[in-house]
C-alpha cells in the first residue's frame, strides 16, 4: 500500500521510497523516511495534495509524488 491510498484519519508507517534521483531526495528531505509515522488529515477537494502529519508537523504533498511511499502498516487514527 502506498501513502497515496490512505484516507483521512488513517496513518501508516514508511517502509521504503521507491522513487529514484532528485525525487527520491526531496521526499527524503521532507522527513518521509523509511519508519517514520504518517497519518493523513485531508485532501484537497478535487483529491489533490493531501494533508499529512509528519514528525510533528502539517506537509502537502501531490498524489503523484505518495505513490512512491510505500507503507508497512496502517491503522485508523488513534
Amino acid at each position: 500500500m502506498t501513502l497515496n491510498d490512505l484516507k483521512p484519519g488513517q496513518k501508516g508507517v514508511v517502509e521504503k521510497v521507491t522513487a529514484e534521483g532528485a525525487l527520491r531526495r526531496r521526499i527524503f528531505d521532507m522527513g518521509l523516511t523509511p519508519g517514520t509515522e504518517v497519518l493523513v488529515r485531508k485532501t484537497a477537494p478535487l483529491g489533490d495534495p493531501l494533508e499529512c502529519t509528519v514528525r510533528g508537523y502539517g506537509l502537502l504533498i501531490r498524489k503523484a509524488e505518495a505513490e512512491y511511499i510505500v507503507l508497512e502498516q496502517v491503522t485508523n487514527k488513534s
